[in-house]
């Protein structure tokens, strides 16, 4: 690739990002590089659908734009958009927006809306079918960059929704089909209008920019407007050239969480040019693929694979509370520089080279080894003893470490039927790993973990809590822009 990067926002058929058995194929590795670095440099990619994909694509707009059009000009109030964040994974069937003049009609598999006052109403033809399609290409997408990350297989399974869903299951993923300024749509009073130098009329609304909370969201649309924000804080045009089988796909909030920052999430606005001449509006079709609602998103494959994972991403957070958090997107980004990169070129299609090269960054500032081994003890605390107690059913309630100096010695102790039954160490009082001191952790680290000192560097020394360590594996690199 060239040295400065991408000349403009990278194009990826979606046939050479499907994987196959066995070693990779230099066209999938070409393609996930591409795929990566224009979400590092543009935060966006633009993605090729086989071109039999293009007449679903093509028709599914026309009938978008057949059913707003058929609308009154402005909806009752029960279809007004609250922004409720409670709702994120319910929304379906028609609502409006008149702050942002955007109507929306969210289709949601294994979920019946009910429509007000029990009126009859035909919905945008060939949602079933369109949903299937980018459903599809986004899980394809996403094992794409977990490839590039050097992740396991589908990493993210546990957090996506069954294929196919099983029965009273509801999709949390969902498939919108969107109608932005429709002239007959009122609400130009709730709008900020500037008349450029041409005379030319924009729109932009009052909250002119968001990032999605998706994993993945493949927009497509039948006129220009949506514009991202690049890694130089510019906004790029990302749908002025599309063909008839490409859309674009862009990360959100969920896939920046579970990657530790790594991949940056998308900043994103819409804007409505020539209104005079808008006839309808702008249709889009967007698809985003969410996590399911109970479930937690984690970095533990980012740590499994060898990355550094910055204190803000250590603990899980539960989907359900993820979605109804506000995130400032002021503090989301990291993107001071940008290295471009190129795809590892090993035999095994690995990432080792370039993760070699990342351990020894020396602006990776190690993590003193005290930290480390609190940060280690944690990480078992959640993916072992949890997982453990979860099986027998035991609730975790630690003691204090003052009180449990005198529990670990007697039989007849509150902790003592719990510490029996996960198997927690001798002489290791029951509070939470963080609280314990250093030789502690490594004895709940060896009783969870055998052969753990084996694999982990010996400057751990519960003598010396305070000396750096030679070896350390952990980087705190935020993005992928840095890779």
């Amino acid at each position: 690739m060239a040295g400065n990067g991408l000349p403009s926002l990278g194009r990826v058929k979606l046939t050479d990002l499907i994987p196959s058995e066995g070693l990779p194929s230099d066209s999938y590795k070409l393609s996930v590089s591409t795929l990566s670095q224009s979400f590092a440099q543009y935060s966006a990619a633009i993605i090729q659908f086989p071109a039999s994909d293009g007449p679903l694509l093509r028709s599914c707009l026309d009938s978008a734009r057949l059913y707003f059009h058929q609308r009154p000009s402005y909806p009752a109030a029960d279809m007004i958009h609250t922004n409720d964040l409670r709702e994120w994974c319910k929304t379906s069937g028609y609502y409006a927006d008149p702050q942002l003049w955007q109507e929306t009609y969210d289709y949601r598999p294994g979920l019946t809306p009910s429509e007000p006052g029990n009126s009859l109403e035909f919905p945008p033809a060939g949602l079933i079918d369109i949903f299937a399609l980018l459903g599809k290409a986004s899980r394809d997408i996403l094992d794409a960059i977990s490839f590039y990350l050097n992740l396991r297989s589908s990493p993210f399974t546990e957090v996506l929704d069954n294929v196919p869903l099983r029965n009273r299951e509801v999709s949390s993923s969902v498939l919108s089909v969107c109608c932005h300024a429709r002239p007959s749509f009122q609400g130009t009073q709730h709008h900020n209008l500037t008349t450029q130098e041409d005379g030319q009329l924009v729109i932009y609304p009052d909250h002119d920019h968001h990032v999605d909370k998706s994993l993945v969201s493949i927009v497509k649309s039948d006129k220009a407007g949506l514009h991202v924000r690049d890694f130089h804080g510019r906004w790029v045009l990302v749908d002025g050239d599309l063909g008839p089988q490409e859309a674009v796909v862009f990360p959100g909030l969920a896939l920046y969480q579970a990657t530790a920052g790594y991949v940056n999430p998308a900043l994103h606005r819409t804007e409505i040019n020539d209104m005079p001449g808008n006839m309808y509006g702008r249709f889009s079709l967007a698809f985003k693929l969410m996590p399911k609602s109970m479930s937690s998103l984690s970095c533990s494959e980012m740590r499994a694979a060898g990355h550094g994972v910055e204190a803000q991403f250590q603990l899980p957070i539960p989907v359900d509370d993820f979605m109804q958090r506000s995130h400032p997107t002021d503090q989301l980004f990291n993107r001071q520089s940008f290295l471009s990169f190129s795809f590892p070129t090993a035999h095994d299609g690995s990432m080792k080279p370039l993760l070699r090269r990342r351990k020894n960054n020396s602006r990776c500032k190690p993590l003193p080894p005290s930290k480390r081994l609190r940060l280690e003890a944690q990480r078992v605390l959640k993916e072992r003893v949890q997982d453990i107690a979860d099986k027998k059913g035991i609730k975790l309630r630690f003691c204090s470490l003052k009180e449990c100096e005198n529990h670990i010695h007697a039989l007849d102790s509150p902790c003592a039927n719990i510490r029996m039954e996960i198997k927690w160490p001798a002489g290791v009082p029951f509070v939470h790993p963080h609280d314990l001191p250093n030789k502690a952790k490594i004895s709940f680290l060896e009783a969870y973990e055998p052969g753990w000192t084996a694999t982990h560097d010996m400057d751990l020394s519960p003598t010396e809590p305070g000396q750096a360590g030679q070896h350390s594996t952990n980087c705190n690199c935020n993005s992928l822009a840095q890779v």
